[in-house]
């Protein structure tokens, strides 16, 4: 069985997005739905059709949803040890060819946000990072070429 790691904030999220698809999305494409049958001839109702499509996709996601909250494994932060880099750390690393500092989080997939500097696990950037230690350079293929980062310092990811 495959996991989805996640921290308990990350759970508690997503938990949160299924209650609220399931009592404020649902009703409200079911009045849609009970609108347009309202209107006459189902046949030829684009409207009915419409909302029972997206009656349809928002199921499909709530069920996607839930499973993953079943495969859920909640990951503790405390419990992370800061000598390498791994899952729930924070790095602050310096780009060596732009002599730049950045600081990225490590997190479970469904956490990543590049704009709060939260990298997947799985990103380019973060498997060339895993198992760096303080001193330690990775020199990572991207898209817009190769980086070099240095792994200046190691923090665990304080939960909220």
């Amino acid at each position: 069985m495959d996991y989805n790691y996640m921290t308990k904030e990350g759970l508690e999220k997503l938990m949160e997005e299924i209650t609220r698809l399931e009592t404020e999305e649902r009703p409200k494409i079911a009045q849609m739905i009970a609108e347009a049958r309202d209107k006459g001839d189902l046949s030829e109702n684009a409207e009915y059709d419409a909302a029972r499509e997206a009656m349809s996709m928002l199921e499909a996601q709530i069920s996607q949803l839930k499973t993953t909250a079943t495969k859920a494994r909640i990951v503790d932060a405390k419990q992370v040890e800061t000598d390498k880099v791994q899952l729930l750390t924070k790095v602050r690393l310096e780009d060596l060819d732009k002599k730049k500092e950045i600081t990225y989080s490590i997190v479970p997939d469904l956490e990543a946000n590049f704009k709060e500097h939260k990298i997947s696990i799985n990103a380019p950037i973060a498997k060339g990072l895993i198992g760096k230690k303080i001193g330690e350079v990775a020199e990572i293929e991207v898209p817009i070429g190769k980086l070099r980062l240095k792994v200046l310092e190691i923090n665990p990811i304080l939960e909220a």
